[in-house]
């Protein structure tokens, strides 16, 4: 080797050695920063056009990644955000059954109901039962209704949340979008852009918190993200992401589907709807979950109005007549087995039983709520003060069997305390389970996340180690530049 190649050699060694210090400073700067990825020096062999080694080059600088666990956490983020949005819903919306010690579920409301007729039928007379009677009326009329605007309130808030998500999926897009730009100028031009690829797996990372998504690596470092159903969601230029926020929610409403790029994602009439992600559980709580609990509030309070309905006594044919739970569409009963959407937060006490409002509490206990003025309808046509017949009817109505809706997700066939019992536990069932599921995807979220950082991640000892390695190296090579300019000193001494 000559003495200039051997200069060569140094020289390219100390270069390789700087750089190298240079990344690992680096690496121990960004350590506890999210998301920072180990970066690496790549070095190669440099030949003369003899095959003489002439020393080593830098090629570049890369960072330590692992496409399988990394597109595994985005897909846990995904899963995790989706459940955790249900459970809050479900967590909201279970206040309406409350602690079952407080008794304030509609299904305790309706044993209270029951047993205040069953003490007011052992005493016909006793117009203080009478009032407990109406009191524990007023109370199961409240609770539905309470129960239905807190629905409701989960409703138009997943809705507004839905809106919120949306405005962060259309920032990180534009975010991605830049990012993106640089890395493939960036890759084209040699730079390091290791950087830039770190930035963009976290926006990638909160992305995947909004939205379920799935990426594809293109050349120079370009990359496309799909959501998980298969819609494009940004390649080369972000696309649109549009969704119209519902202000007033009742029963009735339909919230309105989110779009990207034209194709409705979430939300009714999704052609092809994502499946995991903030946005995704917000949709599903919205316009499934709360609707199925409305539902079930709606069929309780339809039970209700059916149970306390007043018949034809005298045997006219009259149709059956709202009692003492009435609803808009009074006198007449809503439809056996037909859902009325928002009923739950429609139905009242008659103000034909209630003294403050002009009623009178016989009506209980005799009959004709529904109109004082119709005696076909009064079961006590002789006023007897003694008369229970007709609450003891009240009191049975509770445990006779009924047809309910078959798309409420409970039994259609039950009582109306059963039905209303098995509301209470659909709903503490979901959320126990979606907590249980919660806690699960927490787990592998975060095993997930500190396997991909033991892989991915900076260890502080190992750099410190490689620094000593390379502080060798670096003065290996100043002996060797030591060594070459003492004989090319006294190559010059010889030739004076």
């Amino acid at each position: 080797m000559s003495l200039s190649v051997a200069l060569q050699v140094a020289q390219s060694a100390l270069a390789a050695r700087q750089t190298e210090s240079a990344v690992i400073a680096r690496n121990i700067a960004g350590a506890q920063d999210a998301g920072y990825s180990r970066k690496s020096v790549v070095l190669s062999q440099v030949y003369s056009s003899t095959g003489q080694s002439g020393g080593v080059r830098v090629d570049g600088v890369v960072r330590v990644t692992d496409s399988a666990l990394y597109s595994s956490l985005l897909s846990s983020t995904s899963v995790g955000s989706s459940q955790e949005a249900i459970l809050n819903g479900l967590t909201r919306m279970s206040e309406t059954i409350n602690d079952t010690q407080l008794e304030m579920s509609p299904a305790a409301m309706l044993g209270e109901l029951q047993l205040s007729l069953q003490n007011y039928a052992s005493d016909p007379n006793n117009t203080i039962l009478a009032q407990n009677v109406l009191q524990s009326a007023k109370d199961m009329a409240s609770t539905l209704q309470s129960g239905s605007a807190t629905v409701q309130e989960v409703r138009a808030n997943a809705d507004t949340d839905m809106a919120g998500s949306v405005r962060q999926i259309n920032n990180l897009l534009g975010q991605l979008e830049d990012l993106n730009t640089v890395i493939v100028k960036g890759t084209q031009s040699g730079a390091d852009v290791t950087d830039a690829l770190d930035s963009r797996d976290q926006i990638l990372l909160a992305l995947s918190e909004e939205i379920g998504i799935t990426t594809l690596d293109r050349a120079n470092g370009d990359i496309v993200v799909y959501t998980d159903s298969g819609v494009t969601l940004f390649e080369t230029s972000a696309r649109d992401v549009r969704f119209e926020p519902t202000l007033v929610y009742d029963a009735t409403t339909v919230g309105n589907a989110v779009f990207v790029d034209g194709v409705p994602v979430a939300g009714p009439g999704a052609m092809m709807p994502i499946s995991s992600g903030r946005l995704h559980g917000l949709a599903e709580l919205r316009d499934d979950v709360a609707v199925t609990y409305q539902n079930q509030l709606d069929e309780v309070a339809r039970g209700l109005i059916e149970a306390f309905a007043e018949s034809d006594q005298n045997g006219g044919g009259g149709p059956d007549q709202a009692g003492l739970f009435t609803w808009p569409g009074a006198p007449a009963v809503p439809a056996t087995s037909t859902l009325v959407a928002g009923l739950a937060g429609e139905i009242e006490v008659n103000a034909n039983a209630d003294p403050d409002l002009g009623g009178s509490l016989d009506r209980i206990r005799d009959g004709g709520i529904s109109d004082p003025f119709d005696p076909d309808y009064n079961y006590n046509p002789a006023g007897a003060a003694g008369f229970s017949d007709r609450l003891q009817e009240l009191v049975s109505a509770f445990d006779q069997d009924r047809v309910f809706d078959g798309g409420v997700e409970l039994d259609p066939s039950d009582t109306l305390s059963g039905f209303a019992a098995s509301s209470v536990s659909w709903l503490e069932s979901g959320r126990k389970t979606m907590t249980s599921n919660v806690e699960v995807q927490a787990v592998i979220l975060g095993r997930t996340a500190e396997n991909l950082d033991n892989k991915t991640g900076v260890n502080i000892d190992e750099e410190m180690t490689l620094l000593l390695d390379i502080e060798r190296s670096y003065s290996a090579a100043t002996r060797l530049i030591s060594a070459v300019d003492a004989m090319f000193e006294d190559l010059l001494a010889a030739a004076r």
